[in-house]
């Protein structure tokens, strides 16, 4: 009787590692993003979309997707520290004069004084957002309990027929 396990096949050859759900998906993912860029077609994404998910082994999925090239890497937001310095370049050269190099006294009064006026603006709003003014809450007579003071207070009246 012919052994069960080919010991010398076994010690040369790594062992197939299984594909996890994750693997698939992401595989699956990739496909999408192709067909969504029109590297597939849509019936030939599903057809691989669909062998993915049949896919027992890693080295199954691997095909799938070796012809196509890498997807495009994602642009993130620059972040405030460089829009912040974008800001500050746009008024500085707003300030200064392209002959002189120097800063206008005109332009820097005027930016002050919107600057200011913002700020006001701001500071005028955020507090009356902080501020109770609304009267709604909970308890402290307000709209309902103004416009209904008695509506619980039926004990002791008597609705039946007299």
């Amino acid at each position: 009787m012919p052994p069960l396990i080919d010991l010398d096949s076994t010690a040369t050859s790594a062992p197939r590692m299984r594909a996890s759900d994750a693997d698939r998906l992401a595989t699956v993912e990739h496909l999408q993003d192709a067909v969504a860029r029109g590297l597939l077609t849509p019936d030939e994404g599903s057809e691989r979309m669909a062998d993915a998910f049949a896919a027992v082994h890693l080295t199954d999925l691997d095909p799938l997707t070796a012809d196509l090239p890498p997807a495009p890497p994602e642009h993130t937001a620059p972040g405030w520290r460089s829009l912040g310095t974008l800001a500050v370049e746009q008024l500085r050269t707003s300030l200064t004069s392209a002959a002189t190099g120097r800063l206008r006294a005109a332009r820097m009064v005027v930016v002050l004084l919107v600057t200011a006026l913002f700020l006001v603006l701001v500071g005028a709003l955020s507090g009356v957002a902080l501020s109770d003014s609304g009267g709604g809450g909970g308890g402290d007579g307000g709209w309902y309990e103004h416009r209904h003071p008695h509506w619980d207070d039926d004990r002791g009246h008597d609705w039946g027929d007299d």
